[in-house]
């Protein structure tokens, strides 16, 4: 019997992005380029990179930035991959492409970082485009009235037909880097049209409003808006306890209480910062506190619980999320919490970066009946609220 020949499984193509961040963004009227400004919750270009950074199909996200950037790119996004990028939008293209062409990349992605929302469907369309076409390009009908004029309104043009372009637009690599190095006409608004004059077929494929650009001020909010739709509210809780002992500081809600004993425990256990901790990292399925700071791990060992609550909170900000509401409650027979219920808010508040009216710290007892009855521990409970992107 002939034994069967092995299947053969083509190379996966090697897909490579190219964010386009070399522009000075002078029409956004902000003191920064617009690509660094913040929007959203951070930095503009941290959207899109984040984005095609964590596509399954790309293997290399590239940055093309202007002189002078590279300490913006840093506070952005860190130290992540950039090439220096030139005076027109063309020749930024073309020194990121020139970049990859040592790469063996034989697909990439051309993205301009004032459109910061990029869903994901669109990449996956454009890449399945390049199966049949050298190149792909995100495009939406005009739905608008058009006509021609300066200061007085002219004669209507038709939209049949009309598109607006979009980006990231998708090539094979060889074509559009042939097409850069053999330009010679007026300068290009984008990439697709340089292929198309040197004869490539471009394939439309279906857009997203979410791609929409920021350029002028009032874009920001529009974009801030838009974000804003996306959204989707998650809560989750969080319950700690720790053992009352005497010899010790007791520390709630990131704040010292005089008391005659003290919680005992993993770091300064402070139960409140915990439980507050463990609701935040629930949001965003993110384990619980022990996951991040192991107690079995002597480096936390009277640690103050506040790098727990602002590590949870940075891991929400880092996917984009909003947290809005805290609500807690500590359960114990004393100390009494109402004369300290106000610090407690501010220091949580200060610590999340938010207002102390979005902080809710509450008080009760068990009626003397169990643990926290005896005055043997302090409990407590946490709900936080948050708002964070639906594909998240």
């Amino acid at each position: 019997m002939t034994a069967p020949s092995p299947t053969h499984h083509p190379a996966r193509p090697r897909t490579a992005a190219l964010i386009v961040a070399a522009g000075q963004g002078l029409r956004s009227g902000g003191s920064i380029p617009k690509q660094f400004a913040r929007v959203a919750g951070k930095p503009m270009i941290a959207h899109s990179h984040a984005t095609l950074l964590a596509h399954h199909a790309i293997d290399r996200v590239i940055v093309a930035i202007g002189e002078g950037q590279d300490a913006a790119l840093d506070d952005a996004i860190g130290p992540v991959e950039r090439v220096a990028g030139g005076a027109t939008r063309r020749l930024s293209v073309l020194a990121g492409l020139e970049s990859l062409a040592r790469d063996g990349v034989t697909r990439v992605l051309i993205h301009d970082a004032a459109r910061p929302f990029l869903p994901v469907a669109v990449i996956d369309r454009l890449l399945a485009a390049l199966d049949e076409d050298v190149g792909a390009v995100p495009a939406l009908p005009v739905a608008d009235t058009l006509a021609r004029g300066m200061e007085v309104l002219g004669a209507g043009v038709s939209r049949d037909g009309l598109f607006r372009i979009q980006t990231p637009q998708a090539f094979r690599f060889d074509a559009i880097l042939a097409a850069h190095r053999g330009w010679s006409g007026d300068e290009p608004t984008d990439d697709a049209q340089m292929l198309r004059q040197a004869g490539g077929t471009i394939a439309l494929i279906e857009g997203d409003a979410m791609l929409e650009k920021v350029t002028y001020p009032a874009d920001f909010a529009a974009a801030e808006a838009r974000h804003a739709a996306t959204m989707r509210v998650r809560s989750a809780t969080g319950y700690d306890v720790h053992r009352l002992a005497e010899g010790e500081e007791l520390w709630l809600g990131g704040v010292l209480i005089p008391h005659d004993k003290g919680l005992s425990g993993h770091s300064d256990a402070d139960v409140a910062l915990h439980a507050i901790t463990d609701a935040l990292l629930g949001t965003i399925a993110a384990g619980d506190i022990g996951t991040h700071f192991p107690p079995s791990d002597p480096q936390w060992r009277g640690a103050d619980s506040a790098q727990f609550l602002e590590h949870a909170a940075s891991l929400i900000r880092a996917q984009g999320g909003i947290i809005d509401f805290i609500d807690l409650t500590i359960i114990c027979e004393a100390p009494k919490i109402g004369p300290h219920r106000a610090a407690m808010r501010d220091r949580v508040a200060t610590l999340l970066r938010l207002a102390p009216g979005q902080i809710s710290i509450k008080a009760t007892t068990t009626e003397r009946l169990g643990f926290t009855g005896r005055g043997e521990g302090i409990a407590a409970q946490a709900i936080a609220t948050i708002r964070i992107m639906g594909d998240a």
